[in-house]
């Protein structure tokens, strides 16, 4: 698996996860400049050895509007480490809602929980203190760094130094 290079805003905020390759021609354009390397990666020309970055920063500021993560079911599952919040279960895993539809319950961050079939049916409409169940974790709505972390502690060790996790 080719290694993929963090770029970072002027003021370090993460803006974009690109190829190599990208990341080599906006520093030899002189936009970015290389913040961090995979120390056991070259890039060898003819002529010419280049470290293989990892981190790179912009020289100007990008006015990138945040969108914020997509709910979606795979980065439910992904935040809830892909396991039931009420009993632990890695098997058969479906999305409650906290605060059930019925009693006016939104689908947003805050209120959706992953949940193996079993819990969600024992819970039904019902909240989790109605029900008798207790959630492990609050549900947080996760912003793009605590992602980002959780793709560098697996595959780019050298990005965390310049990621900050804050749940809004």
């Amino acid at each position: 698996m080719e290694k993929k290079v963090l770029v970072l805003n002027l003021d370090h905020s993460p803006v974009a996860i690109v190829t190599v390759q990208k990341a080599l021609v906006l520093t030899i354009l002189q936009k970015a400049t290389s913040l961090a390397n995979f120390d056991y990666l070259r890039i060898r020309t003819i002529d010419r050895e280049f470290f293989y970055p990892a981190v790179i920063r912009l020289y100007e500021y990008k006015n990138i509007p945040y969108r914020g993560v997509m709910l979606n079911r795979a980065n439910l599952y992904k935040r809830d480490n892909f396991s039931c919040q009420y009993c632990g279960s890695k098997k058969n895993l479906t999305i409650d809602h906290v605060l059930p539809k019925s009693k006016g319950g939104k689908t947003t961050w805050t209120n959706l929980a992953t949940a193996c079939h079993r819990c969600n049916t024992l819970k039904g409409d019902k909240t989790p203190e109605q029900a008798g169940m207790k959630l492990f974790a609050l549900p947080f709505r996760p912003t793009l760094s605590y992602f980002l972390v959780e793709y560098a502690e697996r595959h780019a060790e050298e990005w965390i130094p310049f990621l900050q996790v804050r749940s809004v």
